[in-house]
């Protein structure tokens, strides 16, 4: 038996905005009035089970025209698609910035993770709260990592409806030539979106706002009054190093101007990808081989091994994925690449599909970053335009497109798995590994997976060669490496260092404050080291030996002023908020940790030692057992805590 909506209807402008991107029924078993012919035969069926892919995009329709997504409008969407209510339901409670309860047009999100914990994040929210009632129109939610931590405390306004401008980041029609703004204003399809998004021009009229270093007062006015929404910083205030010529991923944040596609060639764009059309699919291959280039999400696999392993499959087609859905609290990074520099991931994913025999490639980006998306909206629009995207990509006889797919609050959709299952339309829950997605992955078919980080270094891959590339860093960890820095320091930001660097030079760098208690490496999932341990070389094998992880690169620097068991509930509060709960150690784990940490919070010593006892138990229970790295990790932080710190004692 499945879930039904009984006899609740869309309104129009539901319906408007599941069309705008649908395009209109069909038949009246798609949601059409009824007529005599659909009586006597179906039709259409097929073809929109085969769209089931377009569920998240529709869901997200929804959410920026209304503001929530209500019963008569999912059953509509679900009509459409041809998906089981139970499942569209499943889908859309899955995710963070959805709502299927009434809640006003604009949502404030306060960001409660571990930067803006440490900078203030509840007081901030508190007095938001006693400010805003319900008489203002605004919802006040805490929200997870908004990828600000380098500006903390942030908050972000998403107000659903109301206008075609974005407040907080330049409007999109600044980014635009003449003719993508004449398609937006006839409802064509999205520039760089592809059907994926639907029409713009009638699909996107929500608009936000960020406010990063965030006042009570600031964070208010944005919500309530949109003339009042401070102007976003531009990318290269979050790079400290900005304008130094040695830097080799970051060189061009600060010098080049994002929206010009001009200026990015300019300054060495698309040599790359010439080069790769004259070594040949299996010599770029070689080339990233041999560069001994990880992947820089956390996982650290070999990124020329995953890459041959995909393009030797029989069956096809191939697929890549970009994962954009940085959500690792006090990750950063990727946000100021896309801002900043769009056009070398767009030519970075046009070298890493050709290289392994793909001709479609899906940017998953977070829900959060609305000037990312409208910054690579325009760079894949102008790629597009200029012939470097499309049938036929610098004349080379190679079918290459991008489609931007938005995310929508789930930190478990950083695995790579759960990213597919979110894609195709289906909850983003991790699946079971072999087969793997070399093998079968998006849509069941052979998938290369990098983030955002990982494909960018492939563009000085080629420029520079494999040997001179390799010479950087160490032997085993090659390359550069961009490092969040947050927290107890003078300069946070985004910082490129060569592998092998330490931990104490890339504080120095940053400014580190007196008092320093703690350095957590890794974000969430990573674990802390204690400020006599600041010799730690910043490599995969030297975190590694230490007994930490790298991770994708967070150093978040907590001075004694920071109430580490409070930090460390709030860790323990975010994995029982993203666990999909599809495993059992993960779903019943995390809440156990949760709860011990509770009681113990305002407690120390031997009354302590039980909880602490059980919190071992449940951590080792959650490595040794949970599906994916979710469960998997979410006990590193606090136990190293325990063990490092001294949390409790």
């Amino acid at each position: 038996m499945d879930l039904r909506f009984g006899d609740s209807k869309p309104t129009d402008e539901e319906r408007a905005a599941v069309d705008a991107l649908l395009g209109p029924p069909e038949s009246s078993w798609e949601g059409a009035d009824r007529s005599d012919a659909d009586l006597r035969w179906a039709r259409g069926g097929r073809e929109a089970r085969d769209r089931r892919d377009q569920l998240l995009p529709a869901l997200h329709a929804l959410n920026d025209r209304v503001g929530w997504i209500s019963e008569g409008a999912l059953d509509y969407v679900c009509r459409r698609l041809t998906v089981p209510p139970a499942e569209a339901y499943g889908v859309a409670t899955f995710y963070a910035m959805f709502s299927v309860r009434p809640r006003p047009a604009t949502v404030l999100h306060v960001c409660a993770d571990l930067a803006c914990t440490a900078a203030g994040a509840p007081a901030l929210c508190a007095d938001i709260e006693s400010r805003l009632g319900p008489e203002s129109g605004v919802h006040v939610e805490r929200s997870p990592c908004l990828g600000l931590c380098e500006r903390a405390p942030a908050t972000l306004t998403v107000r659903a409806g109301v206008a075609s401008a974005r407040l907080g980041a330049p409007p999109l029609g600044e980014f635009e030539d003449e003719a993508v703004q004449a398609d937006r204003g006839s409802g064509g399809a999205a520039p760089g979106v592809g059907n994926g998004e639907g029409r713009r021009g009638r699909n996107t009229l929500h608009t936000t706002a960020v406010c990063a270093p965030a006042t009570p007062a600031t964070a208010v006015a944005a919500a309530t009054t949109p003339e009042s929404a401070p102007a976003e910083p531009t990318p290269e205030a979050a790079v400290p190093q900005a304008g130094t010529p040695t830097l080799t991923l970051l060189h061009r944040i600060g010098t080049v101007d994002p929206a010009s596609l001009d200026d990015y060639r300019a300054h060495g764009g698309y040599t790359a990808l010439r080069r790769a059309f004259a070594l040949g699919p299996a010599g770029v291959i070689r080339e990233v081989t041999d560069s001994g280039l990880l992947g820089r999400g956390g996982a650290a696999f070999p990124t020329g091994r995953k890459w041959q392993a995909t393009a030797a499959q029989p069956d096809h087609p191939h697929y890549l994925v970009c994962n954009a859905d940085e959500s690792e609290p006090g990750t950063f990074k990727d946000r100021v690449l896309m801002e900043g520099d769009p056009y070398a991931l767009v030519e970075a994913m046009t070298i890493a599909g050709y290289a392994t025999g793909a001709h479609k490639g899906y940017l998953y980006l977070r829900g959060e970053y609305p000037r990312a998306l409208a910054r690579l909206t325009h760079a894949i629009t102008q790629a597009r335009t200029r012939g470097l995207l499309g049938d036929d990509v610098l004349g080379q006889g190679y079918a290459f497109d991008i489609e931007i797919r938005r995310g929508a609050g789930a930190y478990i959709c950083g695995e790579e798995t759960a990213l597919f299952n979110s894609i195709e339309g289906y909850r983003g829950e991790p699946r079971s590994k072999p087969p793997f997605p070399v093998e079968k992955g998006l849509f069941g078919k052979p998938t290369v997976e990098n983030n955002v980080e990982t494909l960018v270094n492939v563009l000085p891959i080629l420029t520079l060669g494999a040997p001179a590339y390799a010479a950087i860093g160490t032997g085993t960890s090659t390359g550069p490496k961009l490092f969040c820095v947050s927290g107890s320091v003078a300069r946070p930001g985004v910082y490129e260092l060569p592998f092998g660097a330490t931990l104490g030079e890339l504080l120095t760098l940053a400014g580190v404050r007196e008092g320093l208690r703690a350095v957590l490496l890794g974000g969430a999932a990573g674990g802390f080291v204690r400020p006599d341990e600041l010799d730690i070389p910043l490599t995969f094998e030297g975190t590694r030996e230490a007994g930490t992880t790298l991770g994708s690169g967070v150093v978040m620097a907590f001075d004694d002023t920071v109430p580490l068991p409070r930090l460390l509930l709030r860790i323990a509060e975010f994995f029982r908020d993203e666990s999909c709960g599809q495993c059992v150690p993960c779903r019943v784990g995390t809440v156990r940790q949760e709860e011990a940490l509770h009681r113990i919070v305002d407690r120390t010593g031997a009354d302590a030692a039980v909880d602490i006892t059980l919190l071992r138990e449940v951590g080792r229970a959650m490595r040794d057992a949970s599906i994916c790295g979710l469960g998997q990790t979410a006990w590193n932080a606090v136990e190293s805590a325990i063990d490092r710190l001294g949390a409790y004692e």
